[in-house]
């Protein structure tokens, strides 16, 4: 194996955590890898004989190149609802490059509070509460200070406190969720209310398609009614996946994701619900039953 084959299967083993990485800085799958894929050309083009810590010098600069994006992408927004991510989604986590995956998961509630941040803010974050990366090696990355870097982190996380904590026993998760789909189909009001949080809030990405339902929408009834209005075109072709490495739903009644909902769950109650039914965001969702095996990801080319 020559040097360049042995860098191509370090930076493969690296690759799911990067990918982690650039997710959680971006939002989206696609963007993520197009900069884990632009970290391994800077890495095949550079001198890295030199590198003590490959690990390290992969994350800061995948890092850097997501802050770059951010900083292009700016605040174009097209339609209001264009506030949710790309959804992760799992049907099987066996592998090695799945676990690390979901262990490494922001869940889609977080993401949202993560899109109010400037792009300095989030990476900081994301960087050291996320993937404990340390100031001093996020500083060169925002060209800040250590300490500047430090604060940039704190005024985010006042921020991110916003977010709901999701229980972490998936176990609990599921049955909620379960509880609310066997509810929806039924029709149940009842059922939905009791496992709705009274504050509740139930969020949609639908694409640039205009919409007659306004989004979001808060508080229990509210959210329980809405559910129901829609749940005939929904509830029958929802299919048990972790989203976001919580518990969560396809919907694809011929085999093709046209929906996929996330649940933040708290003390056995759903708290958020943010359903991504954005064409544009579906098109990396591979479609499994549920005990399929995922395909794994491609490893980085010249």
């Amino acid at each position: 194996m020559d040097d360049r084959d042995w860098l191509a299967s370090r930076f493969d083993e690296f690759r799911p955590r990067l990918q982690s990485v650039a997710y959680s800085i971006l939002g989206s799958v696609s963007d993520a890898e197009d900069a884990v894929q632009e970290c391994w050309m800077r890495l095949d083009r550079s001198d890295s004989s030199d590198v003590r810590d490959l690990h390290g010098w992969l994350i800061t600069v995948v890092g850097r190149i997501c802050l770059d994006m951010l900083r292009r992408r700016g605040h174009r927004r097209e339609y209001a609802s264009d506030r949710l991510p790309e959804p992760i989604v799992e049907f099987d986590v066996t592998g090695p490059e799945q676990e690390v995956l979901l262990a490494d998961s922001v869940g889609l509630a977080l993401l949202v509070v993560l899109e109010t941040l400037t792009p300095p803010e989030r990476l900081a974050f994301v960087l050291h509460d996320v993937f404990g990366v340390p100031f001093s090696e996020i500083a060169p990355v925002v060209e800040r200070s250590p300490e500047a870097a430090r604060q940039l982190a704190t005024r985010a996380r006042r921020r991110v406190r916003t977010a709901p904590t999701p229980d972490p026993d998936m176990a609990r998760q599921r049955a909620a969720v379960e509880a609310f789909l066997a509810a929806a189909r039924s029709g149940d009001m009842a059922g939905l209310l009791e496992v709705l949080d009274p504050a509740v809030v139930f969020r949609a990405d639908t694409g640039a398609a205009a919409t007659v339902l306004p989004f979001p929408v808060r508080g229990a009834r509210a959210v329980a009614e809405r559910v129901l209005q829609t749940a005939p075109g929904f509830a029958p072709h929802a299919t048990p996946a972790i989203v976001n490495g919580q518990a969560g739903a396809v919907f694809a009644p011929d085999g093709t994701p046209v929906g996929v909902i996330g649940f933040t769950v708290v003390d056995g109650r759903i708290v958020a619900i943010d359903l991504v039914a954005d064409p544009a965001k579906l098109t990396h969702v591979e479609w499994q039953p549920p005990d399929a095996t995922m395909r794994r990801r491609p490893t980085p080319s010249g």
